[in-house]
């Protein structure tokens, strides 16, 4: 009986220790937020990391100092750009309708030679009485063909740029020919696609991805609109 008392009293006495142990132990996360708030510089912070004892240490702090560092700069040129839409947007002399700059793009497809000249933007508006804001993405296509490219739906695409999601109803604007000749005309197509503000700003770090579906499937047409057009636009539109 003593002996196993004596036992108990070991096990237990060890894993006070452990547990000591690990309450002492400083965490990657917590050197690395102790070492960036000390304000140096980031070759600094490096020469900090290296002053760690355990050398697995260095290297896992090394490298979360050189993300935070990577990820610092990339902010700030995300705002600098940023700054650039929203000097662009429009706003109504009552402050209720923005438009976003249009951004554009030339696609030629495997089939067509002339190439689709794509025009796209964000627009809103503020209703007065509710202060809720509304939104849409607006597509306008130009190109020759020997038809329209009738866009019935929307998809919103993921990261990896599959498009595969529910269908989104959009509004067809408008549709013109002109320039016909007995093979084709040029045409030019504007369709929208209404977005919720908490959409936008649901995704104002990562920006969207949509795809305009055509009957034909080769047809359809992607836009993306980037996080710092998402960015400055909604600096302005709120």
């Amino acid at each position: 009986m003593k002996k196993i008392i004596l036992l108990l009293s070991f096990v237990i006495s060890l894993s006070a220790c452990s547990s000591l142990e690990l309450q002492g132990a400083t965490s990657s996360e917590e050197e690395t937020q102790r070492i960036l708030a000390l304000g140096l510089t980031h070759e600094e912070n490096l020469a900090e990391a290296n002053k760690l004892s355990d050398s697995h240490m260095v290297t896992v702090v090394s490298l979360q100092l050189t993300n935070a560092h990577d990820d610092k700069i990339q902010a700030e040129i995300d705002s600098i750009e940023s700054n650039k839409i929203a000097n662009n947007v429009f706003v109504s002399s009552d402050g209720l309708d923005f438009i976003g700059p249009k951004v554009s793009k030339s696609e030629t497809s495997i089939m067509d030679t002339n190439p689709d000249q794509i025009n796209y933007h964000i627009k809103g508006s503020k209703n007065l009485s509710t202060g809720k804001l509304d939104h849409q993405l607006q597509l306008l296509l130009v190109h020759n063909s020997d038809k329209k490219r009738n866009f019935i739906t929307a998809t919103l695409c993921d990261q990896w740029s599959r498009c595969d999601g529910d269908s989104l109803e959009i509004n067809n604007i408008s549709s013109t020919a002109s320039n016909c000749s007995s093979y084709s005309c040029d045409y030019q197509e504007i369709v929208e696609l209404d977005l919720a503000d908490s959409f936008l700003r649901d995704h104002i770090n990562k920006g969207i991805t949509i795809q305009f579906n055509s009957t034909k499937k080769r047809n359809s047409i992607k836009v993306k609109v980037s996080k710092v057009y998402l960015m400055g636009y909604l600096k302005v539109a709120q």
